[in-house]
């Protein structure tokens, strides 16, 4: 007889090798039926986009056999909830369980093109996902997302009028460039940035979504810290080139972000722009701005290390066409992105799992 007790403890065998604990102690497991030698059961993953899914489901068929019954017939159904570490008061952005910002300490780097890219891969993976482009003075996420010529709607929402995100390619966004002609250009001192930002964050009706991607703009300012006080943020992703310039200011950013009075994590560093692949030679890598500049900048600070994402024209005809590159089959960038989301949720399900909790920063 295979008791639900023997399957438990079978599977009490099997860790999560992100969050070091076993799947039963991190009450991952649940709906166990049996029915002689058929073992069923749900195994719920803190991320959709869990590189290690397969692997996990792997080991929990092998421990039912090797641990219970060589005969066993198992089924194991893989699943997610996305967890949060939440512990504010929830008056913005209650619905949010994760809020994730993309930055660099200079412009030119491919932020936006990673952050939107981000976006849509967390969502590919089977998550709810929003992406918010906070860059007031140089939006760009309504030319890459296709819906430059789109104004957003409102609703009501117990008596307030709210901002409602437009939905492109299975995710939410919003930006401040649907909402002025993009022919004008935003002259605004950094304090009316900022307030401006504030309102947006607080008036736009998200609902309810596992990650919120914001794409920062450029620098270590005003904007940077608006949000750091203004929302709780789960993580950064850090953007750079390989050059040592964009690598050196890539560094403030770090350091930013490490200040004692924001000590907001750091998911990790991506190098953007990192190798040239021609089309008609994918075999060769041309490392036109230098090599490897992010990656040991990220072994320095001890930092994750996200991905190489290359220099191919496909991207930036992509982003220019609003159709981005994770969204095309035969983009040879793709894999790249698909990898870079998964390597972020893993991120974040890490930093909940061991870091204190998510809270809005206090700056004097």
């Amino acid at each position: 007889m295979i008791t639900k007790e023997a399957v438990l403890s079978a599977l009490s065998n099997v860790q999560d090798p992100d969050l070091g604990k076993d799947l039963v102690t991190l009450n991952m497991v649940r709906d166990i039926e049996i029915d002689g030698k058929n073992v069923s059961f749900t195994v719920v993953l803190t991320t959709p986009a869990c590189p290690m899914k397969e692997m996990i489901e792997k080991a929990c068929v092998n421990a039912i056999l090797h641990l219970v019954d060589k005969d066993a017939k198992v089924k194991v159904h893989m699943t997610a909830n996305v967890v949060t570490n939440r512990k504010d008061n929830k008056a913005v952005l209650p619905g949010v369980k994760n809020i994730i910002m993309v930055a660099s300490g200079k412009g030119g780097v491919g932020k936006s093109t990673v952050a939107v890219n981000l976006a849509l891969g967390l969502a590919q993976e089977g998550a709810s996902v929003g992406l918010l482009d906070a860059d007031i003075y140089g939006p760009s996420v309504p030319i890459m997302l296709g819906m430059r010529d789109e104004r957003p709607k409102m609703t009501d929402v117990n008596g307030k009028g709210m901002i409602v995100p437009i939905e492109r390619h299975g995710i939410k966004a919003m930006s401040i460039g649907l909402l002025i002609d993009e022919k004008q250009a935003v002259i605004w001192r950094g304090p009316m940035a900022s307030s401006a930002l504030k309102q947006f964050i607080s008036d736009v009706y998200w609902q309810e979504l596992d990650y919120l991607v914001i794409d920062l703009p450029p620098g270590t300012g005003d904007v940077h810290l608006t949000l750091a006080q203004a929302v709780p943020v789960t993580g950064a992703v850090i953007v750079s080139t390989p050059q040592a310039v964009a690598a050196a200011d890539a560094r403030k950013a770090i350091m930013m972000f490490k200040q004692p009075q924001i000590n907001i994590p750091i998911l990790g560093v991506v190098e953007n722009m990192a190798y040239f692949t021609p089309a008609e030679l994918p075999e060769n890598k041309y490392y036109i701005f230098g090599k490897g500049g992010a990656k040991q900048m990220a072994e320095q600070f001890e930092l994750p290390f996200l991905g190489e994402v290359p220099l191919v024209q496909s991207v930036r005809e992509g982003g220019d066409s609003g159709l981005p590159a994770i969204l095309d089959e035969t983009n040879p960038a793709r894999e790249v992105f698909l990898e870079l989301a998964q390597n972020v949720a893993r991120n974040v399900s890490i930093r909940n799992a061991n870091l204190e909790p998510t809270k809005v920063v206090a700056v004097g």
